[in-house]
């Protein structure tokens, strides 16, 4: 992680953390690298840069400072609107644009922001680049072996320019409807947009498919992102399941990357339901490239013990999706994700994307004519308690000796029964503290043992 970009973009309060002068600059900056790069290996044309943004209302503000920073360096800005950043990877990918940038703090409350970069590939940007708009937003930068304090304006006809670009929102659309292998006719879905991104995308899909598609959550102010409703907050869609007989419901977050399930009873089915569902079903088809399903540190213990039972392989890697696809592109595998939802299925997507979630969900329920709760029932969850304790200083507080001794005893009271993973949030000022063990009262005292400590030495905010 960077001075400002952690692993998934550069996030924090709007104007505060955030401003609309770092969105401008990191539209100046980019905006003349991938000309200037252009230009040194002879091409003429100009830099072609796709932009969408979600529902927040600063999101507009860091939408006209990024483009106006994109057009002075001479790059063409192509705007999506609002869409979410799986659609926005899609058209980088597919229309051969040098970047995208998505404008959004996904599941963050609705006065947070972010910028998030995505290469030509449909990628999360390569640490590299980041680098380099870091260096600029600090005042100098060091690139093609020069070092420039202040970037040139482009001028007369070198201007950029901005480009409507809602028919490949529409082209995105199209894809995921491409994806449905089933008529979902006589299904009852329930979907939760949390009045972010997904808001006027997911029930074109789920209509188009045949479904009767019930829509919560998709009414965006600019303040209800997120708000009691979405992935976070799914409490909201479990009634609204059972009280309207639905077959299944599916939550997205703010920027709709990732998708919550839950099933016909009002259960949720989260990350790593998902994973064993899809991977097993996979598995048994001979289908599952590579035979193994990439998880984070954070999955379940349920799950890596299903997947061993099933004969399927698993990877676990640093938290963060972005972890979860360098391991699959480095170890040629093709499907896995977290357990909060994130889950990528590289032959179909180069990030995650809840819709393309939810539909693969629907593909699994229709292929095996079973419930969403028959087939998570496969799966035993290991009770789990998960703190978020908002800090000062995340360092300091992960590396206190007395933190580091509190979780030792806990290493050492669990035993072989469980475990405890304390880290540090890519996104946020917040220790995670999760204890997972053979009862929810051990995870409840052992994982409040070490958040106690955290507190009683002054770091907690």
């Amino acid at each position: 992680m960077g001075k400002y970009f952690g692993t998934d973009g550069f996030r924090g309060e709007a104007n505060v953390t955030l401003t609309a002068d770092h969105a401008f600059k990191v539209g100046r900056f980019l905006g003349w690298y991938y000309g200037e790069k252009k230009r040194r290996e002879g091409s003429k044309d100009v830099a072609r840069i796709v932009i969408g943004k979600d529902t927040r209302r600063s999101s507009y503000m860091f939408e006209y400072s990024l483009v106006a920073g994109l057009v002075a360096s001479g790059a063409d800005a192509y705007m999506l609107h609002v869409t979410t950043t799986p659609s926005v990877a899609y058209v980088a990918r597919v229309d051969e644009f040098d970047c995208g940038i998505m404008i959004s703090a996904s599941h963050n409350p609705y006065f947070d922001n972010g910028i998030k970069l995505i290469n030509g590939q449909g990628e999360k940007m390569d640490e590299e680049t980041i680098d380099l708009v870091e260096q600029y937003l600090d005042g100098s930068v060091t690139v093609f072996g020069e070092t420039f304090e202040e970037l040139p304006f482009a001028v007369r006809e070198n201007i950029g320019r901005t480009v409507d670009y809602v028919s490949g929102r529409n082209r995105y659309i199209g894809y995921l409807i491409s994806q449905g292998l089933y008529s979902f006719k006589n299904k009852r879905v329930a979907l939760d947009c949390a009045n972010g991104a997904a808001w006027n995308i997911a029930k074109s899909v789920f209509d188009a498919l045949g479904a009767q598609t019930y829509v919560i959550n998709a009414e965006p102010n600019g303040y209800n992102i997120n708000t009691n409703c979405g992935s976070t907050h799914i409490e909201g869609l479990q009634k609204f399941v059972v009280d309207n007989h639905c077959d299944v419901g599916f939550a997205y977050d703010g920027d709709s990357d990732r998708c919550m399930c839950v099933d016909e009873t009002g259960a949720v089915v989260d990350g790593d339901h998902i994973m064993y569902i899809y991977g097993k079903h996979m598995h048994d088809k001979g289908a599952l490239m590579g035979d193994t399903v990439v998880t984070t540190i954070m999955s379940n213990f349920g799950l890596f013990r299903a997947l061993e039972a099933a004969g399927i392989n698993y990877a676990k890697t640093a938290v963060g999706d972005k972890y979860v696809y360098e391991y699959m592109v480095d170890n040629n595998c093709y499907f896995g994700g977290e357990q909060s939802g994130h889950i990528i299925f590289r032959n179909y997507a180069s990030t995650g994307d809840g819709i393309l979630t939810s539909l693969k969900m629907m593909e699994v329920m229709c292929a095996k004519k079973k419930t969403l709760h028959q087939l998570a029932s496969e799966l035993t969850i290991y009770p789990q308690k998960l703190v978020n304790v908002r800090v000062r200083d995340k360092a300091a507080a992960r590396g206190d000796a007395d933190v580091q001794a509190a979780m030792q005893a806990v290493t050492e009271q669990l035993g072989d029964t469980g475990r405890i993973i304390v880290r540090e949030s890519g996104t946020e000022p917040v220790i995670r503290v999760m204890v997972e063990a053979e009862s929810q009262q051990a995870c409840d005292e052992l994982c409040e043992s070490v958040v106690k400590v955290i507190r009683d030495k002054g770091h907690a905010v």
